[in-house]
């Protein structure tokens, strides 16, 4: 990891407009879950359905494809990694030092942030909001890998990342049996049901499936980004 490429990434992710959907995306979430609290719906299977529709389902993937594509996309738009790629760092060093980036943007607005609108909702009961924020965690880490990877390997990461996190995410991964042991959002919740024992939830895909294949997508993508970034600093194409 370089700390220089890290300080510029975070000062430019914290600097843009991406900052307000980082923090609104997950306000969002937490003021539904305080209303929930205030309207007498505070049950513990109303903090499940929270969990795996919105905050899972919905505010995960937005803020990983805000996050993931934000620490290396616009560079390449713009022409100015071409900047960094001309320092004498290695090009896996710049993929893994923007993936930290983002990963750690992901356990902020995220992690926390599920956890605490748990909270809200049902407190501790069942391990609700320690299984869906780890879980939030783990996923958090995986798409942030797999939108940067997006970032590089596509000028339309934000339009490709929106399709897929609607369609594949959302759709196919959320209602066709077969296709949910690829989905992230359903092996974050493999997690969730490891911590938690509500007996609202169960998760869809086994554990033993859904670790590994978490850490394999994770790797793969940032091999491959660390692959097409050496591309880039040799031919200079965007």
């Amino acid at each position: 990891m370089n700390t220089v490429v890290a300080d510029i990434t975070y000062r430019a992710m914290l600097g843009r407009k991406r900052i307000l959907l980082l923090v609104l995306l997950p306000l969002a979430l937490i003021g539904v879950a305080g209303l929930l609290r205030l309207i007498g719906g505070s049950s513990e299977d109303t903090a499940v359905t929270l969990m795996k529709t919105f905050a899972i389902g919905t505010i995960l993937p937005l803020l990983g494809l805000i996050a993931g594509t934000g620490v290396i996309a616009p560079e390449i738009e713009d022409g100015t990694i071409m900047h960094l790629l001309s320092k004498p760092i290695s090009r896996p060093v710049i993929t893994f030092t923007k993936f930290v980036v983002a990963a750690s943007l992901m356990a902020v607005f995220a992690a926390v942030p599920t956890f605490i609108a748990a909270f809200l909702v049902v407190r501790t009961e069942s391990g609700v909001a320690y299984g869906f924020a780890l879980g939030a965690l783990f996923a958090g880490v995986a798409y942030a890998a797999v939108f940067l990877l997006l970032g590089v390997v596509t000028r339309h990461a934000v339009t490709v990342g929106v399709i897929y996190a609607l369609v594949w995410e959302g759709l196919v991964g959320g209602y066709v049996p077969g296709a949910r042991k690829f989905s992230i959002q359903q092996w974050a919740q493999s997690i969730a049901d490891q911590v938690s024992s509500s007996a609202f939830f169960k998760a869809d895909v086994p554990i033993g499936f859904a670790v590994p294949a978490m850490v394999i997508v994770t790797v793969a993508a940032l091999l491959i980004a660390g692959q097409r970034l050496r591309g880039l600093s040799l031919t200079g194409d965007e």
